[in-house]
């Protein structure tokens, strides 16, 4: 079936902010991977990408820009072709590189991966991309695989919903709250040679991790944000600076939760859960009950939509959209180097229960996630779990891996059984 598209999109309002932080060493590039239980067979993939990909028109674009905005027009080039997988992954896409493509697709033994530019959608979008392209792959080997949840319909066109600005559609609160904007905790480190990734996953069962969250009164999500928070605030002690400063991780709320959207584009924004050690000291159920309060108070539908409003506003601003681009760019680029990209001390995004429809389940054996390389010098953290199966990874751009081991030893000593993988040497390890 050929399905008809427009001819651009322009730029959803988190992808206007992604391309003005690109850099010759960094672009806003996040992974996502499904690990099935058979050796991949790459011309096979191939062709499940040709036939999926054009039913995704945002992803199957280029981006191009205008003198006041940039947009997606549609790329009829040959690719995205898929390729084995590197050892450092998210490495920076150029716009002009892949043949326009903004998209990567590997394959290693049984892992198929998409790597995405953020410009083109969040996680939500990339994970329908990758499960899509896996149900055709799975189906061209003889799988009986049903439509649904992630997996959609390479046959049918797109509804109009899928291709909106969710974020235009919904920012429509009376008033604008102030972001936050108050320097944290950064780590420092030994930085790795050019566009050098170290991963650091670690794997464990959901129900012992739902247990130890529960005998702390907290969701999953809480208690992970807590011990990331408490292996920073180790560190930072650590560190013996003369003067503390607050802890708080960046964490992107899916806004489908909350607004009726089936947008594949970007719908998420940010919140901060955090403590401040200038305060007195905390010990980690304290940590817990403030992770708890602070979700509890700011993840609501109103304040989310406060939020959305406050980043809209500039958008609708009529003198700010004649402003040329490059001003914008230089404006954009100041902000979040001086102030937004300082408001974290790392990024933690949980994707939560995988969900896969019927006749994909016994194919696959886990999902992993990663938010990509880091715009400064810091860690990200990214979970996702399917079944029993739980995948924390990591990824960051030093030689350093002192939070991340503060973070799994405290799972490990609230009895959680974690298997550690990483890309990273030994002689690194012991650094």
């Amino acid at each position: 079936m050929q399905i008809e598209h427009k001819d651009w999109y322009k730029l959803d309002l988190s992808a206007i902010v992604y391309p003005t932080l690109q850099r010759r060493d960094f672009s806003s590039v996040y992974r996502l991977s499904v690990l099935l239980k058979e050796e991949i067979q790459p011309d096979i993939l191939q062709k499940a990408v040709d036939m999926a990909l054009p039913r995704f028109p945002t992803y199957k674009a280029a981006i191009r820009t205008g003198v006041f905005w940039r947009y997606l027009e549609p790329n009829n080039r040959p690719g995205p072709f898929v390729q084995k997988d590197v050892k450092n992954q998210c490495q920076p896409m150029h716009f002009k590189g892949n043949n326009r493509y903004l998209i990567r697709f590997y394959y290693y033994r049984n892992r198929i991966a998409l790597e995405a530019h953020h410009s083109l959608g969040d996680g939500t979008g990339g994970m329908c991309v990758l499960l899509t392209v896996t149900a055709t792959y799975l189906r061209l080997l003889g799988a009986e695989i049903e439509n649904g949840g992630f997996v959609l319909d390479i046959n049918e066109a797109p509804a109009p919903g899928e291709l909106e600005d969710a974020y235009m559609k919904y920012a429509n609160s009376k008033v604008c709250p102030p972001r936050p904007q108050e320097k944290t905790y950064r780590v420092r480190g030994t930085k790795e040679p050019f566009y050098t990734m170290n991963i650091i996953n670690g794997v464990m069962s959901v129900a012992e991790v739902m247990a130890v969250a529960k005998k702390y009164n907290a969701t999953i999500t809480e208690y992970l944000n807590a011990v990331l928070i408490y292996a920073l605030h180790e560190k930072q002690l650590a560190d013996k600076r003369l003067s503390l400063r607050p802890v708080k991780i960046a964490m992107p709320v899916n806004l489908r939760r909350f607004f009726p959207s089936i947008t594949l584009r970007n719908f998420i924004t940010m919140i901060y859960p955090g403590i401040d050690p200038r305060l007195g000291d905390y010990t980690f159920e304290d940590i817990v009950v403030q992770v708890h309060n602070f979700m509890q108070y700011h993840i609501n539908k109103n304040l989310l939509r406060g939020d959305i409003t406050t980043n809209a506003a500039t958008q609708r601003n009529a003198f700010i959209r004649v402003v040329p681009l490059f001003v914008k760019d230089y404006v954009v680029r100041m902000f979040y180097t001086k102030v937004q990209d300082k408001n974290s001390s790392a990024g933690l995004t949980n994707m939560g229960a995988m969900k896969v429809p019927k006749g994909m389940e016994e194919y696959i054996e886990r999902f992993d996630i990663y938010m990509g390389q880091p715009f400064s010098t810091r860690t990200n953290c990214a979970i996702i779990s399917f079944g029993d199966i739980m995948t924390i990874n990591f990824g960051s751009g030093i030689v350093e891996a002192d939070v991340e081991r503060n973070f799994f030893r405290k799972l490990v000593k609230d009895g959680i059984h974690v298997k550690i993988e990483s890309n990273r040497t030994y002689s690194q390890e012991g650094k």
